[in-house]
């Protein structure tokens, strides 16, 4: 595959199959709820394209040279949209990143890593002072890529999703 990618806002014509694919991806982490377990998070997921109707919010796909959608993210450009547990809502002059998901056949070939570096460039084009992100223990391929990026452990943003302990990153933007 060639690792040549487009980042770009998702069009409604690619809500559902963004949609799939994030229902796939989570469905399959081992050790993260199935969606009989968390259906209102599988139900946000397979409707991820409802996020690009909330003011300073924006879903991001990644497509492969050929057009093929390989990942999607939701990009926040104010955290109150985040729509989190714990405290990350009430965190200012930030953005936020959430819901990041790769095709299982796209992995290693940095849709990752782009989708998160377009995030973390649209939080510095805004001047903002940070970017905050969740993720699980079940997701230790992006917990790595974060911290690969510079993204530190935060407790402070810490919560439980039902019985599902979240865990709250931040990325300090330089001036």
């Amino acid at each position: 595959m060639s690792t040549e990618l487009e980042i770009r806002e998702i069009q409604p014509d690619e809500y559902e199959t963004l949609g799939r694919l994030m229902v796939e991806v989570y469905s399959n982490l081992e050790g993260f709820p199935k969606p009989d377990e968390q259906p209102d998070y599988y139900e946000a997921l397979a409707n991820i394209g409802q996020f690009t109707e909330q003011d300073h919010t924006q879903v991001l796909i990644a497509l492969s040279a050929d057009g093929k959608l390989l990942g999607g993210v939701v990009y926040f450009s104010d955290m109150s949209m985040y729509g989190s547990g714990g405290t990350a809502t009430g965190v200012k002059n930030a953005s936020g990143i959430r819901l990041l998901g790769v095709d299982p056949n796209a992995r290693g070939a940095g849709v990752g890593r782009a989708l998160t570096d377009a995030c973390i460039q649209q939080a510095r084009d805004l001047g903002q002072a940070e970017v905050v992100l969740h993720t699980t223990m079940a997701m230790q391929v992006a917990w790595a890529l974060y911290l690969k990026l510079g993204f530190e452990r935060s407790p402070d943003l810490d919560f439980h999703q039902e019985d599902l302990p979240v865990f709250g990153f931040r990325l300090r933007l330089g001036s």
